[in-house]
């Protein structure tokens, strides 16, 4: 029987650095550099599996997971660790890379590290969808900005209340410029409609996707929320994946950094504001669902048609939020900044997607054919 050891790697974009540290061991037995190829990587796993039982371990980075899917392929245990729980010595200001494979071998070997959960290469796929429609909504932003600029620049103010309306976009395309200026006007108005021409099929891909036995059933749910469109939706399925991992509300909204800072001893309390530690796509698609609880509780007319099909006990979970969160914000609002009551409703809106996801009183609503 082989003896187990563990191994810290510490991988970057052109290079891993890998050292293996045999159980009941503090002196590593191999500590070497390898460029990231994965037939260098596989041949030099695959000769270590032949002596020892590896357990691998690597911090989650730009990296992304293709080391772990190298590992997994050969029969080699492989666990990416979340780097923002990894210890750290407040003494420690030498770093490299082989400094940084032993401590990691050292930590996982002791059960001090906290593994993450990795997607598959299918729930990778769709969260990449998501991210990349989060990516061209920044586009589309940007070049909304440019356009605006170049009018100001030119003088040009719309008199209506609300832009990027119906209206506002007639009196856009109604704009006329000397010969260069006409260039540049059309460009930029070009290029917006570009990016909102892509946004517009990406969030058909979206959509699409949301139809799947795969994703209905938890996009349903979560559609039964005020402020939780299709997008929002898929965009959380896609980062949490899996929320029955969550013992309680409470870890979810830790996980999501939704819960306040906190630097409490004896007799002393303090607390600040919100970790901002892990996830902050769903972090902020959270906030903005939040607004929506600013306003008195009603069902408009896309949640109702929303609720169609959910079972009775979903939609009165959903009046249940609506009215906690409406009462939640302005209990706070009326004492404090109005982006920190958002954030408030944000924290408490987790706890009842959390019960949508996870409660077994809630019973799962019918597909669609």
């Amino acid at each position: 029987m082989k003896s187990i050891a563990y191994v810290g790697i510490d991988a970057h974009k052109d290079t891993h650095t890998i050292c293996v540290l045999p159980e009941g061991s503090q002196e590593p037995f191999l500590r070497q550099t390898y460029v990231a190829d994965k037939k260098a990587i596989v041949e030099a796993f695959r000769v270590l599996a032949e002596r020892y039982d590896l357990r691998c371990c690597y911090e989650a980075s730009s990296c992304g997971y293709v080391l772990y899917r190298w590992l997994t392929e050969i029969g080699v245990s492989c666990q990416v660790i979340a780097p923002s729980l990894t210890p750290v010595r407040p003494g420690e200001h030498v770093r490299t890379d082989k400094r940084d494979a032993l401590k990691l071998a050292r930590l996982y070997s002791a059960g001090q590290l906290t593994p993450i959960r990795v997607p598959t290469e299918f729930e990778q796929s769709v969260r990449g969808l998501t991210r990349l429609r989060e990516a061209v909504v920044r586009e589309v932003v940007l070049a909304k900005t440019l356009l605006n600029q170049f009018l100001r620049d030119q003088g040009r103010v719309f008199d209506g209340k609300t832009r990027w309306t119906q209206s506002y976009w007639k009196w856009l395309r109604g704009q006329s410029f000397s010969k260069l200026d006409s260039f540049v006007f059309t460009e930029y108005l070009g290029l917006l409609e570009f990016k909102l021409a892509r946004l517009h099929e990406i969030d058909a891909q979206v959509s699409e996707w949301a139809q799947t036995k795969t994703y209905q059933p938890q996009v349903k749910r979560l559609c039964s929320l005020r402020g939780v469109g299709i997008v929002t939706a898929m965009t959380l399925v896609a980062e949490i994946i899996d929320f029955k991992r969550f013992a309680s509300a409470a870890s979810l909204m830790s996980f999501l950094g939704l819960v306040p800072r906190e630097n409490s001893s004896g007799q002393s309390q303090s607390r600040g504001a919100i970790t901002k530690a892990g996830n902050a796509r769903c972090r902020r698609i959270l906030i903005e669902a939040a607004w929506k609880y600013t306003r008195k509780p009603a069902v408009c007319k896309a949640l109702k048609e929303r609720h169609e099909g959910l079972p009775a006990d979903l939609i009165a979970h959903s009046w249940k939020a609506q009215q906690r969160l409406f009462k939640k914000y302005w209990s706070i609002a009326n004492r404090k900044e109005k982006g920190k009551a958002v954030v408030g409703v944000a924290r408490e809106l987790v706890g009842f997607i959390w019960g949508i996801m996870n409660s077994a009183t809630l019973q799962r609503p019918t597909l669609q054919n």
